[in-house]
């Protein structure tokens, strides 16, 4: 692979290119395959996939000092007194794995000061790769180019496309978009969604439920950002990461930034 061109690159960024560049084969391997699945206890689903990707991506991280916030493992809330830990989602979307979609996604974050400095999300069925370092702009690799990206400039609600998700869309969600006048709506798998907006392929993303942990969103937050675009949880508050309750307790809006508090302001007419 060509170097991501992020002048002055920090060394963690290699160090979690190389962990999404592997844990890619491991989970594209089984994917084809037939493999375990059962559920954990709060009654998501896992895989041989999601283990293995874990296995691989701690063992690519442990070569910095930093600790590891993983889904997969038990976490001792150890990493609370550390300024800077690695926020890891190892299969993003393992319900869209199970189902055969391909947008499922492998995610590395890593925080300082309880904010992503450094996000890569990898795509494992398209061999493409989003990345972000805090104030270097974010990227994107497929067919084999890195290209810089970046939101788009749509400020009108009406012309804009929103996204959500196929597992998880509430009926609340779907007339709130509705009400917003948002007719292009797109249902798509894990974090691909934000992918999707930091790319200026949609606009906006709504997610009301408080079920969202810090590492479905830690890469993404850093990724969006970089692109010009917003984050914040459904009151407008900004998100911050390595808390000792690991859910986003009010939902999560992202969007291109320009649309980013008319959707605030309807939110608030609804509470």
């Amino acid at each position: 692979m060509k170097n991501i061109p992020i002048v002055d690159p920090i060394p963690e960024l290699d160090v979690a290119l190389q962990a999404v560049i592997e844990a890619r084969k491991a989970i594209l391997s089984i994917y084809g395959e037939k493999y375990e699945t059962s559920i954990k206890q709060d009654n998501s689903p896992i895989t041989e996939a999601d283990l293995k990707s874990n296995e691989i991506i701690k063992r690519f991280l442990s070569k910095t000092e930093h600790q590891i916030l993983s889904e997969e493992d038990k976490d001792d809330q150890s990493r609370l007194s550390q300024e800077t830990i690695w926020i890891v989602d190892p299969l993003d979307g393992t319900s869209d794995f199970i189902d055969k979609t391909g947008e499922f996604t492998v995610m590395i974050a890593l925080v300082k000061n309880k904010k992503p400095i450094l996000g890569v999300i990898g795509w494992p069925t398209e061999n493409t790769i989003f990345a972000a370092q805090k104030g270097k702009g974010a990227f994107r690799y497929s067919n084999d180019e890195w290209s810089e990206i970046s939101v788009t400039k749509i400020s009108e609600l009406s012309k804009c496309k929103a996204v959500g998700s196929r597992h998880h869309l509430s009926d609340k969600e779907k007339m709130f978009i509705e009400k917003l006048g948002i007719e292009n709506f797109t249902s798509i798998g894990s974090s691909l969604k934000v992918g999707k907006i930091s790319s200026g392929e949609a606009e906006a993303y709504i997610t009301t439920t408080n079920k969202m942990k810090e590492w479905d969103s830690a890469a993404s937050y850093c990724i969006i950002s970089e692109a010009g675009g917003k984050m914040t949880d459904m009151l407008g508050n900004d998100l911050t990461y390595n808390n000792q309750i690991v859910n986003h307790q009010n939902g999560i809006l992202v969007t291109n930034g320009l649309i980013h508090n008319k959707i605030l302001e309807e939110f608030k007419k609804l509470e």
